[in-house]
């Protein structure tokens, strides 16, 4: 891949100047010149209103993927912390990159996030690209598009991994497109060939019927995006440190397409934190109406849990969106799964069937929910599901 300038075209308006967080292009006289800090990473192309920016990209034949090495985990951050979904990333990249022989790194990007780089290390990353600027501090496409884009150009990782979260599934395709490779998203599975270094990534299609194995041979970086809570996270290696790589980077705000002008927090949302959840009491249509998810609020409430939902119930509108598990909803891997009146379609099962322990209440003895739980209890949820209500109750009493 290669970009340059066409002077005759260019009419040196430096906005190109402006859009480079690498600082890679400088005025020479009345047009604009790249520089060797270049990185390819692109933002200079989309912002040029007269496109005398072009970039060239090599023919597949003349590819050549023997230079790129390593396993990376683009990590997300929330609230100050690492999310969930990276450090889980960074425990299946740890094994990935062990399986390749080599090195895990992690991608830090936002503003004042340094103090997250010893999280990284303890998790598993032996180095930690850190990219910092006030414009970072907030998710926005654009400019974390081109960050990213700019490492993957320069340091040539083998395989890129982020979360299928609402910021993932924005970022991963804009990059992947902007380095020109393949993604697969919303991944289950990932293991590496050996033979062939390839990342064999497993994702469910056709609706949940069948689970595809998807390879990108010919480009590179691998890249997927992974859904939460289907990875193990490693335990922490307190004092464990991972080599840090600063990132220089400096946006100007006025080349930024968007603002961040106010976030707005959904509170219930908010509350039913389902992917960090240890015990849930999920409802399905058997609960037959929507009042009757009473029964599943008070077994929730009495067990120290949160409340999920299948998507029949969603659809009805019988309880918000936010208690969707599934494989549309959310996937969960708690240590106690209680499923009543769920009959367990295989869409359900693909965001639920991690659980430590999943517990399963229907009047359906033939109910697919039956063939993953642990423990199964055929009857009236009406009758059973308050019952193990009163038990957890007096339990807690006498606690």
């Amino acid at each position: 891949m290669d970009i340059y300038i066409d002077v005759e075209k260019c009419t040196g308006c430096q906005l190109c100047v402006k859009a480079c967080p690498y600082g890679a292009i400088e005025m020479a006289g009345d047009t604009a010149s790249i520089t060797g800090a270049c990185t390819l990473c692109g933002a200079c192309v989309s912002v040029c209103p007269v496109q005398a920016i072009i970039r060239e990209l090599p023919a597949v034949e003349d590819i050549d993927n023997s230079d790129y090495r390593g396993v990376w985990v683009v990590a997300e951050v929330s609230d100050g912390q690492l999310a969930g979904v990276s450090l889980e990333l960074l425990g299946k990249g740890r094994e990935l990159a062990d399986t390749l022989q080599a090195p895990l790194s992690a991608v830090l990007v936002g503003d004042d996030v340094a103090g997250l780089v010893v999280g990284a290390a303890e998790s598993g990353a032996d180095q930690v690209y850190l990219a910092e600027d006030p414009a970072l501090a907030q998710y926005r496409t654009g400019p974390y598009t081109d960050v990213l884009s700019g490492l993957i150009n320069q340091h040539k990782p083998e395989i890129v991994l982020l979360g299928a979260t609402e910021q993932g599934r924005d970022l991963a395709p804009r990059v992947a497109a902007r380095v020109k490779t393949g993604l697969t998203a919303d991944c289950t599975g990932l293991e590496i060939d050996e033979q062939e270094r390839l990342l064999i990534q497993t994702r469910p299609a056709f609706g949940g019927n069948i689970m595809a194995r998807i390879i990108t041979r010919n480009h590179r970086p691998q890249m997927a995006t992974v859904r939460p809570r289907v990875m193990r996270r490693l335990e922490p290696v307190p004092g464990r440190e991972a080599a840090v790589v600063k990132v220089p980077v400096a946006f100007d705000e006025k080349s930024i397409l968007t603002r961040i002008v106010e976030i707005a927090r959904d509170e219930g949302a908010e509350a039913v934190n389902l992917q960090d959840a240890d015990i849930i009491v999920a409802g399905g249509r058997g609960l037959k109406k929507p009042e009757n998810f009473g029964v599943i609020y008070e077994l929730a409430e009495a067990l120290g849990g949160v409340v999920g939902a299948s998507r029949p119930t969603v659809d009805e509108g019988w309880i918000p969106p936010y208690h969707q598990v599934g494989q549309t909803g959310r996937t969960v891997q708690p240590k106690l799964y209680i499923a009543c009146g769920i009959s367990g379609a295989v869409q359900h099962l693909a965001g639920m069937s991690g659980a430590d322990c999943v517990v399963a209440v229907n009047s359906d003895p033939n109910a697919a929910i039956f063939d993953i739980a642990h423990y199964g209890i055929v009857g009236d949820l009406f009758e059973i599901v308050p019952a193990l209500t009163e038990i957890a109750r007096q339990e807690l009493a006498q606690d």
